[in-house]
C-alpha cells in the first residue's frame, strides 16, 4: 500500500462522526488558533523561550525530587508507605492526562497553565509543611496532578505552535534540560539532604515553578486578550441559571466519562502496582477483583462515550484512527520491555558490577541521555525527509537490538563496554521511536483533537510502563528466593531472606566472599529472564509500526485539514497561507 492510500482511511476515519455541535466543546482550540493571528516575530520567540523554561523546571523537578520521599517519610517513622504513596502517585499522573487535556480544550491552553500551577504550588506547599506522614501522601497526590499536566500542556503546545515538519524537533528539543540535569539533579538532591534538608527541597519548587510559568502563561493569556480585542474571537452569550452553566461546562468537559475511564486505569493499575506486596499476591481475591471490575469498566466506558457522551473524552473515530490506535500500542508494548529491564537495573549494577555509586548513577541516567539525544536527531530528520515511518521502525530495530544485548551482557564477567552499549542503544531507539510515533498520532488527526489524542497516547503508554513493572516484580519476587536458595545451600533461610530484602545486606558482604558471589549469580539468573521477557516485549512494537500509515510531515498544522496554525488553509506545494492576514511583526 502506498504512503498516500494508507492515509486515506484514516482521513475518512478522522472525519466521520465528526459533528459540528461537538466543535462547541473546543473553544480552548479555536481560541488558540485565533491568537496565532496576533504572534508577531518576538512575541512568539519569547513564546518558546517561555517554553524551554517550563520544560527546564520540569526537567529539575523530575530528577531531584523523587530523592527525597525516603527521607521525608522516614522523618515521621513512615518509610514502608514508600510504595504506597508513589503507587497513588502513578495512578494519578496516568489519569490525570486525560482531565487536562480536556480542560484545555474546552477552556483554554492558558486557564490549564494556571490550574497546574495551582496544583503544583499547593501540593509542594502541602508536602513542605506536612506535620505527619499523611500530610506527605496528600501532597504528592496534588501535586502529581500538577506534574502529569505539566508535562502534557508541553506537548500540547508545541503541537499548538508548530507545523508537522517542525513539530518533532521542537519536542524532542524540550527533553534537552534532561542531558543537564541527569548530571546536575543528583548533585543538588546530595546537597539539599545534606544541608537545608527535605523540607526546603519541596518547598524550593512552590517558588520556582511559578517563577518559571509565570512568562508562559502571561505570554498565552497577553495573546488570548489582545485575540478578543481584535475580535479574532467570538464568545458566545451563555444563557440560564450559573447551576445550568455549571451543569453546561461539566457536559462538555463529560466528567461522567472521565470518572468511569479514571476509576478503569486506577482499579487496573492497583492490582500491578500491589500485587507483590500484598498478602498472598496475585492469589489474593481484591487482587483480582479490581483487575476484573478495572478491565470490565473500559466497554462500559467505549459504551458510555460513543452512545450518551454529548462530547465523549475519547470519540469513537478515535478507535477507527489506525494511526492512533498503532501509536498506542507502540509505546504501551515498547513501555512493558522498558520497564521489564529497568526496574530492577540499578539494584543489579549495585550488586554484580565493581562500579562505585557514581559511575552506577551515571549508568543509569546513559539511556536517558541518549534517549534524549537521539530524539533530536531524530527531529532534524523529520525536518528535512518529511516523512517518519521508516525512522521509527530504524529506532523500534535498534531498541530490539539494545534489548536482546543485554541477555548477553548482564552477567558480572561481561565487558563494561557491551553493558553499556545495551542501554545506549536502547536509548538510541527509544529517542527515534518515541518522537516519531507521537507526531504520526498527531498528524493523522484534526487540531480540535490533538489534545486529547496526545493524552490517550500517553495514558495507554504508562499503563504500559505499569504492566512492565508489575511483571518484572512478579518475576522477581518469585524467582529470586529460589536462585539465593540454589546458590547459597550453605546460608540459613533467615540471612537469605535478608539479602533478598536488602541491598544493604548485600552491598555489605566483600567482593569475593563465597555469600556476594552466590548472590551476583542469583541475580545473574533472574536478570536472565527479565532480559528474554523485554525481548520478547520488544518484538510487538518493531511488528506494529510496520502498519503504520506514513504521513507527509508538511507545513499544515496536521496532515487530514491542510490548515496552518492559525486554522487557515495552507498550500502543502508552496507552504504559504491561502489569504493570510497582515500581522505586525515586532507584536
Amino acid at each position: 500500500m502506498s504512503d498516500e492510500k494508507a492515509g486515506v482511511r484514516d482521513v475518512e476515519s478522522s472525519h466521520s462522526s465528526r459533528t459540528a455541535d461537538e466543535d462547541l466543546a473546543h473553544e480552548g482550540v479555536r481560541t488558540v488558533e485565533a491568537t496565532h493571528k496576533v504572534f508577531g516575530k518576538y512575541s512568539k520567540w519569547f513564546l518558546f523561550l517561555s517554553l524551554g523554561l517550563a520544560a527546564y523546571i520540569y526537567s529539575l523537578d523530575g530528577t531531584t525530587t523523587y530523592s527525597y520521599l525516603s527521607f521525608a517519610t522516614s522523618s515521621f517513622g513512615g518509610h514502608t508507605l514508600v510504595s504506597t504513596i508513589q503507587t497513588a502517585q502513578s495512578i494519578i499522573i496516568a489519569v490525570g492526562k486525560p482531565v487536562i487535556a480536556k480542560i484545555a480544550d474546552v477552556k483554554s491552553r492558558g486557564a490549564a497553565y494556571v490550574l497546574v500551577l495551582l496544583f503544583y504550588v499547593i501540593g509542594y506547599i502541602v508536602i513542605a509543611a506536612a506535620p505527619r506522614v499523611q500530610a506527605i501522601a496528600g501532597g504528592m497526590v496534588i501535586y502529581a496532578m500538577g506534574y502529569t499536566g505539566l508535562q502534557l500542556l508541553t506537548q500540547i503546545i508545541i503541537a499548538d505552535i508548530t507545523t508537522l515538519k517542525w513539530r518533532g524537533l521542537v519536542s524532542a528539543l524540550m527533553s534537552l534540560p534532561f542531558v543537564i540535569n541527569a548530571f546536575v539533579g543528583s548533585n543538588i538532591s546530595a546537597n539539599i539532604l545534606a544541608g537545608a534538608g527535605w523540607r526546603w527541597g519541596y518547598g524550593m519548587f512552590a517558588i520556582l515553578v511559578p517563577a518559571a510559568l509565570l512568562p508562559l502563561i502571561i505570554t498565552l493569556l497577553w495573546a488570548q486578550r489582545k485575540a478578543k480585542k481584535q475580535g479574532l474571537i467570538v464568545k458566545t452569550e451563555r444563557q440560564g441559571s450559573i447551576l445550568q452553566k455549571v451543569v453546561e461546562d461539566a457536559v462538555k468537559l463529560d466528567i461522567l466519562g472521565l470518572a468511569i475511564l479514571g476509576t478503569s486505569v486506577a482499579l487496573i493499575l492497583l492490582p500491578l502496582t500491589l500485587a507483590e506486596t500484598a498478602d498472598k499476591g496475585w492469589k489474593n481475591p481484591s487482587m483480582i477483583a479490581m483487575e476484573v471490575i478495572g478491565i470490565l469498566l473500559l466497554p462500559v466506558f467505549l459504551f458510555y462515550s460513543w452512545k450518551f457522551a454529548k462530547y465523549p473524552v475519547v470519540p469513537k473515530r478515535f478507535l477507527q484512527n489506525k494511526t492512533v490506535v498503532l501509536a498506542a500500542l507502540i509505546g504501551a508494548f515498547d513501555f512493558v520491555s522498558f520497564y521489564l529491564s529497568f526496574t530492577y537495573l540499578y539494584s543489579f549494577v549495585v550488586i554484580v558490577k565493581p562500579w562505585p555509586l557514581l559511575h552506577a548513577n551515571y549508568f543509569i541516567q546513559s539511556q536517558t541521555v541518549t534517549l534524549t539525544v537521539f530524539a533530536i536527531v531524530a527531529g532534524i530528520i523529520l525536518r528535512f525527509f518529511r516523512r517518519y515511518k521508516y525512522v521509527l521502525i530504524a529506532g523500534l530495530s535498534i531498541r530490539l537490538l539494545g534489548a536482546g544485548l543485554m541477555i548477553h551482557s548482564r552477567g558480572a564477567n561481561a565487558s563494561d563496554a557491551e553493558v553499556v552499549w545495551s542501554q545506549l542503544l536502547q536509548g538510541i531507539g527509544g529517542g527515534m521511536a518515541a518522537v516519531t510515533s507521537q507526531v504520526g498520532a498527531q498528524a493523522s488527526v484534526k487540531h480540535a483533537d490533538t489534545a486529547m489524542v496526545t493524552a490517550v497516547v500517553l495514558l495507554c503508554t504508562e499503563i504500559g510502563g505499569a504492566i512492565g513493572s508489575a511483571i518484572a516484580g512478579s518475576i522477581w519476587s518469585s524467582m529470586m528466593p529460589k536462585q539465593l536458595a540454589e546458590h547459597l545451600p550453605f546460608v540459613d533461610e533467615a540471612t537469605r531472606a535478608e539479602l533478598f530484602g536488602s541491598l544493604y545486606v548485600v552491598a555489605a558482604q566483600p567482593r569475593g566472599s563465597p555469600i556476594r558471589e552466590g548472590v551476583i549469580l542469583a541475580y545473574d539468573e533472574v536478570m536472565k529472564w527479565l532480559c528474554i521477557a523485554a525481548t520478547i516485549f520488544a518484538i510487538p512494537p518493531l511488528l506494529i509500526s510496520l502498519f503504520m500509515p506514513n504521513w507527509y510531515l508538511g507545513d499544515a498544522q496536521n496532515a487530514v485539514e491542510g490548515v496552518d496554525l492559525a486554522g487557515q488553509a495552507v498550500d502543502e506545494a508552496t507552504g504559504e497561507t491561502k489569504n493570510a492576514p497582515v500581522v505586525n511583526e515586532k507584536a
